[in-house]
């Protein structure tokens, strides 16, 4: 089970970053989570939204450069502990992760980790055996 994470290329310079969000916004997109990581001349922005194949339009139609991936999101406990017990279960299985990133949740007590590896199915299946539930898509609606 996997959840649509759209990437987004971004000049590093000012009024960038906030010239594709405003995009977003203006056009009812409400982002769910984001992350950043930036080098010298570009940065590249993850988005979970509430509506991937919208927002992938006005932001082509605004000239950006984009793409969408499979990542897994999790829920857990917001408590200490919580994403180590997750990163250990994957680590035991052998399964490397390529990032991370992660927000709280209108659900008290809980928050999602998104995660990105090269197997989605076995991270998931290794996951649930350890008691943690992928999430879909609408759970974080």
């Amino acid at each position: 089970m996997t959840i649509d994470q759209i990437s987004v290329f971004v000049e590093n310079k000012p009024g960038k970053l906030v010239d594709v969000v405003e995009t977003l916004g203006q056009n009812g997109i409400d982002l769910r989570a984001m992350s950043i990581a930036d080098t010298s001349d570009f940065g590249i922005l993850r988005l979970i939204v509430d509506d991937t194949s919208k927002a992938l339009a006005v932001l082509r139609e605004a000239d950006c450069v984009t793409s969408v991936n499979p990542v897994l999101a999790v829920s857990v406990e917001d408590a200490p502990g919580s994403l180590a017990k997750v990163l250990r279960a994957l680590s035991d299985a052998a399964i490397s992760v390529e990032y991370v990133y992660a927000f709280i949740t209108h659900e008290p007590g809980r928050a999602f980790v998104i995660l990105r590896v090269e197997d989605n199915e076995k991270a998931a299946e290794i996951l649930t055996q350890n008691g943690v539930k992928p999430a879909s898509g609408s759970a974080l609606q």
